[in-house]
Protein backbone atom coordinates (compact mmCIF):
# COMPACT_ATOMS: atom_id res chain seq x y z
CA UNK A 1 0.00 0.00 0.00
CA UNK A 2 1.47 3.35 -1.06
CA UNK A 3 2.32 6.02 1.51
CA UNK A 4 -0.74 8.25 0.83
CA UNK A 5 -3.04 5.26 1.16
CA UNK A 6 -1.42 4.17 4.43
CA UNK A 7 -1.68 7.67 5.87
CA UNK A 8 -5.32 8.01 4.82
CA UNK A 9 -6.15 4.58 6.20
CA UNK A 10 -4.58 5.44 9.59
CA UNK A 11 -6.61 8.64 9.75
CA UNK A 12 -9.72 6.75 8.76
CA UNK A 13 -9.28 4.24 11.57
CA UNK A 14 -8.74 7.04 14.07
CA UNK A 15 -11.86 8.90 13.03
CA UNK A 16 -13.87 5.70 12.93
CA UNK A 17 -12.95 4.93 16.53
CA UNK A 18 -13.85 8.49 17.56
CA UNK A 19 -17.18 8.24 15.76
CA UNK A 20 -18.02 4.93 17.40
CA UNK A 21 -17.12 6.16 20.87
CA UNK A 22 -19.31 9.22 20.44
CA UNK A 23 -22.15 7.25 18.87
CA UNK A 24 -22.27 9.65 15.92
CA UNK A 25 -24.07 8.23 12.85
CA UNK A 26 -22.80 10.93 10.48
CA UNK A 27 -20.14 9.99 7.93
CA UNK A 28 -16.73 11.58 8.46
CA UNK A 29 -14.54 12.76 5.58
CA UNK A 30 -10.80 13.10 6.17
CA UNK A 31 -9.05 14.99 3.32
CA UNK A 32 -5.35 15.55 2.75
CA UNK A 33 -3.21 17.18 0.05
CA UNK A 34 0.27 16.12 -1.06
CA UNK A 35 1.48 19.73 -1.19
CA UNK A 36 0.30 22.41 1.20
CA UNK A 37 2.38 24.95 -0.69
CA UNK A 38 3.25 25.25 -4.37
CA UNK A 39 6.28 27.44 -5.06
CA UNK A 40 6.36 29.25 -8.37
CA UNK A 41 9.91 29.96 -9.56
CA UNK A 42 11.39 31.09 -12.84
CA UNK A 43 10.77 28.38 -15.42
CA UNK A 44 7.79 26.94 -13.53
CA UNK A 45 6.05 24.48 -15.87
CA UNK A 46 3.16 23.46 -13.63
CA UNK A 47 2.71 20.75 -11.06
CA UNK A 48 0.33 17.96 -10.06
CA UNK A 49 -1.56 17.87 -6.78
CA UNK A 50 -2.44 14.57 -5.14
CA UNK A 51 -5.64 14.87 -3.10
CA UNK A 52 -6.40 11.83 -0.97
CA UNK A 53 -8.17 10.79 2.20
CA UNK A 54 -10.91 8.58 3.57
CA UNK A 55 -14.65 8.50 4.14
CA UNK A 56 -15.80 6.72 7.30
CA UNK A 57 -19.40 5.88 8.13
CA UNK A 58 -19.51 5.00 11.87
CA UNK A 59 -23.07 3.70 11.56
CA UNK A 60 -21.76 0.68 9.65
CA UNK A 61 -24.06 1.16 6.67
CA UNK A 62 -23.09 0.23 3.14
CA UNK A 63 -19.77 1.69 2.08
CA UNK A 64 -20.69 2.34 -1.54
CA UNK A 65 -20.20 6.03 -2.20
CA UNK A 66 -18.91 8.41 -4.84
CA UNK A 67 -16.33 11.12 -4.30
CA UNK A 68 -16.23 14.51 -6.01
CA UNK A 69 -13.33 16.94 -5.57
CA UNK A 70 -13.67 20.64 -6.47
CA UNK A 71 -10.40 22.60 -6.62
CA UNK A 72 -10.84 26.38 -6.86
CA UNK A 73 -8.34 29.21 -7.14
CA UNK A 74 -8.69 32.78 -5.87
CA UNK A 75 -11.68 34.67 -7.25
CA UNK A 76 -11.15 37.81 -9.30
CA UNK A 77 -13.23 40.44 -11.02
CA UNK A 78 -13.11 40.23 -14.79
CA UNK A 79 -14.57 42.12 -17.74
CA UNK A 80 -15.33 40.22 -20.95
CA UNK A 81 -15.62 41.91 -24.32
CA UNK A 82 -17.23 40.37 -27.37
CA UNK A 83 -15.55 41.00 -30.71
CA UNK A 84 -17.60 41.42 -33.86
CA UNK A 85 -16.65 42.04 -37.46
CA UNK A 86 -18.01 45.44 -38.43
CA UNK A 87 -17.25 46.75 -41.91
CA UNK A 88 -14.55 44.14 -42.36
CA UNK A 89 -12.81 45.13 -39.12
CA UNK A 90 -12.92 43.20 -35.86
CA UNK A 91 -14.04 45.55 -33.11
CA UNK A 92 -15.14 45.34 -29.47
CA UNK A 93 -18.91 45.14 -29.15
CA UNK A 94 -20.93 44.20 -26.05
CA UNK A 95 -19.17 43.63 -22.76
CA UNK A 96 -20.06 42.47 -19.27
CA UNK A 97 -18.27 42.12 -15.94
CA UNK A 98 -18.26 39.41 -13.29
CA UNK A 99 -17.25 40.22 -9.72
CA UNK A 100 -16.14 36.77 -8.55
CA UNK A 101 -14.87 34.50 -11.30
CA UNK A 102 -12.51 31.79 -9.99
CA UNK A 103 -9.05 32.09 -11.52
CA UNK A 104 -8.81 28.27 -11.55
CA UNK A 105 -11.54 25.64 -11.37
CA UNK A 106 -11.28 21.86 -11.64
CA UNK A 107 -13.72 19.09 -10.82
CA UNK A 108 -12.70 15.44 -10.49
CA UNK A 109 -15.19 12.66 -9.78
CA UNK A 110 -15.28 8.90 -9.37
CA UNK A 111 -17.92 8.67 -12.12
CA UNK A 112 -19.53 11.10 -14.58
CA UNK A 113 -21.33 13.78 -12.55
CA UNK A 114 -24.73 13.13 -14.17
CA UNK A 115 -24.54 9.55 -12.92
CA UNK A 116 -23.87 10.67 -9.33
CA UNK A 117 -26.25 13.60 -8.66
CA UNK A 118 -29.10 15.38 -10.39
CA UNK A 119 -28.69 18.75 -12.09
CA UNK A 120 -30.12 20.70 -9.14
CA UNK A 121 -27.63 19.23 -6.68
CA UNK A 122 -24.78 19.75 -9.15
CA UNK A 123 -25.75 23.42 -9.50
CA UNK A 124 -25.85 23.92 -5.71
CA UNK A 125 -22.38 22.48 -5.12
CA UNK A 126 -20.78 23.63 -8.42
CA UNK A 127 -20.13 20.11 -9.69
CA UNK A 128 -18.96 21.16 -13.15
CA UNK A 129 -17.77 24.15 -15.14
CA UNK A 130 -21.32 24.81 -16.35
CA UNK A 131 -22.37 25.36 -12.73
CA UNK A 132 -19.69 27.88 -11.70
CA UNK A 133 -21.38 30.58 -9.64
CA UNK A 134 -20.44 33.93 -11.14
CA UNK A 135 -21.65 37.27 -9.78
CA UNK A 136 -22.45 39.63 -12.65
CA UNK A 137 -21.78 43.31 -11.98
CA UNK A 138 -24.99 45.22 -12.58
CA UNK A 139 -28.12 44.10 -14.38
CA UNK A 140 -27.68 41.80 -17.35
CA UNK A 141 -30.06 39.88 -19.59
CA UNK A 142 -30.09 36.16 -18.65
CA UNK A 143 -29.44 35.06 -22.23
CA UNK A 144 -26.56 37.49 -22.58
CA UNK A 145 -25.16 36.36 -19.23
CA UNK A 146 -25.31 32.72 -20.35
CA UNK A 147 -23.47 33.62 -23.58
CA UNK A 148 -20.69 35.45 -21.77
CA UNK A 149 -20.46 32.68 -19.16
CA UNK A 150 -20.01 30.10 -21.91
CA UNK A 151 -17.38 32.32 -23.52
CA UNK A 152 -15.44 32.65 -20.26
CA UNK A 153 -15.53 28.90 -19.61
CA UNK A 154 -14.43 28.12 -23.17
CA UNK A 155 -11.56 30.62 -22.99
CA UNK A 156 -10.24 29.29 -19.70
CA UNK A 157 -10.67 25.67 -20.73
CA UNK A 158 -8.40 26.39 -23.70
CA UNK A 159 -5.93 28.01 -21.29
CA UNK A 160 -6.01 24.90 -19.08
CA UNK A 161 -7.47 26.85 -16.15
CA UNK A 162 -10.93 25.21 -16.10
CA UNK A 163 -11.17 21.41 -16.18
CA UNK A 164 -13.67 18.60 -15.69
CA UNK A 165 -12.05 15.21 -15.00
CA UNK A 166 -14.62 12.41 -15.10
CA UNK A 167 -13.39 9.15 -13.55
CA UNK A 168 -10.59 11.24 -12.03
CA UNK A 169 -11.07 9.91 -8.49
CA UNK A 170 -10.06 6.39 -7.47
CA UNK A 171 -11.87 4.77 -4.53
CA UNK A 172 -10.32 1.77 -2.77
CA UNK A 173 -11.65 -0.63 -0.17
CA UNK A 174 -14.88 1.35 0.03
CA UNK A 175 -13.12 3.90 2.25
CA UNK A 176 -10.01 5.45 0.70
CA UNK A 177 -9.89 7.80 -2.26
CA UNK A 178 -7.32 9.74 -4.26
CA UNK A 179 -7.40 12.20 -7.15
CA UNK A 180 -4.65 13.85 -9.20
CA UNK A 181 -5.28 17.36 -10.52
CA UNK A 182 -2.71 19.30 -12.51
CA UNK A 183 -1.96 22.99 -12.10
CA UNK A 184 -0.69 24.62 -15.32
CA UNK A 185 2.20 27.07 -15.48
CA UNK A 186 -0.14 30.07 -15.87
CA UNK A 187 -1.99 29.64 -12.56
CA UNK A 188 -2.57 32.70 -10.42
CA UNK A 189 -0.89 32.85 -7.03
CA UNK A 190 -3.00 32.87 -3.89
CA UNK A 191 -4.98 30.53 -1.66
CA UNK A 192 -6.62 27.50 -3.30
CA UNK A 193 -9.37 25.39 -1.72
CA UNK A 194 -9.87 21.69 -2.40
CA UNK A 195 -13.36 20.72 -1.25
CA UNK A 196 -14.15 17.01 -1.20
CA UNK A 197 -17.69 15.60 -1.17
CA UNK A 198 -18.87 12.10 -0.31
CA UNK A 199 -22.09 11.24 -2.17
CA UNK A 200 -24.42 8.27 -1.89
CA UNK A 201 -27.76 7.77 -3.67
CA UNK A 202 -27.61 11.29 -5.07
CA UNK A 203 -27.18 12.92 -1.64
CA UNK A 204 -24.10 14.72 -0.32
CA UNK A 205 -23.31 12.92 2.94
CA UNK A 206 -20.17 14.77 4.01
CA UNK A 207 -17.77 17.43 2.84
CA UNK A 208 -14.42 18.79 3.98
CA UNK A 209 -11.96 21.42 2.79
CA UNK A 210 -8.19 21.36 2.45
CA UNK A 211 -6.17 24.42 1.46
CA UNK A 212 -3.19 24.86 -0.83
CA UNK A 213 -1.08 28.00 -1.06
CA UNK A 214 0.40 28.93 -4.45
CA UNK A 215 3.03 31.65 -4.14
CA UNK A 216 6.00 33.05 -5.95
CA UNK A 217 9.46 32.68 -4.45
CA UNK A 218 12.89 34.07 -5.25
CA UNK A 219 13.28 37.02 -7.62
CA UNK A 220 9.69 36.67 -8.87
CA UNK A 221 8.45 37.11 -5.30
CA UNK A 222 10.64 40.18 -4.84
CA UNK A 223 9.23 41.80 -8.00
CA UNK A 224 5.66 40.99 -6.96
CA UNK A 225 6.05 42.48 -3.47
CA UNK A 226 7.92 45.51 -4.83
CA UNK A 227 5.19 46.22 -7.40
CA UNK A 228 2.48 45.84 -4.76
CA UNK A 229 4.09 48.02 -2.10
CA UNK A 230 5.72 50.67 -4.31
CA UNK A 231 3.62 50.84 -7.49
CA UNK A 232 4.78 54.34 -8.51
CA UNK A 233 8.47 53.58 -8.02
CA UNK A 234 8.01 50.20 -9.74
CA UNK A 235 6.44 51.92 -12.75
CA UNK A 236 9.29 54.44 -12.97
CA UNK A 237 11.91 51.70 -12.74
CA UNK A 238 10.11 49.67 -15.43
CA UNK A 239 10.02 52.69 -17.76
CA UNK A 240 13.70 53.47 -17.10
CA UNK A 241 14.69 49.86 -17.80
CA UNK A 242 12.66 49.84 -21.03
CA UNK A 243 14.32 53.06 -22.22
CA UNK A 244 17.76 51.74 -21.31
CA UNK A 245 17.21 48.41 -23.08
CA UNK A 246 15.93 50.24 -26.16
CA UNK A 247 18.95 52.55 -26.18
CA UNK A 248 21.33 49.60 -25.67
CA UNK A 249 19.72 47.61 -28.48
CA UNK A 250 19.98 50.62 -30.78
CA UNK A 251 23.68 51.05 -30.01
CA UNK A 252 24.41 47.36 -30.61
CA UNK A 253 22.56 47.30 -33.94
CA UNK A 254 24.30 50.51 -35.10
CA UNK A 255 27.68 48.95 -34.40
CA UNK A 256 26.83 45.85 -36.39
Amino acid sequence: MAAPWRFAFALACLFALCGQSNGSPDPVLVPEVSQKEVQVRQGFTGTELLLFGAVIDPSGREKDFDVIVVLKGPTQSIRLREKRQIGGIWMNAESTAFRSAPSYFAVASSRPIDQIVDEKTAAIFEFGTEFIQLSPAGSIDPEEQARFRAGLVDLRERQGLYRTIEDGVQVREGVLYQARIGLPSNVQTGQYTAETFAVRDGRVLASAVAEVSVRKVGFERFVEVFADREPLFYGLVAIALSLFMGWLAGRLFNRS
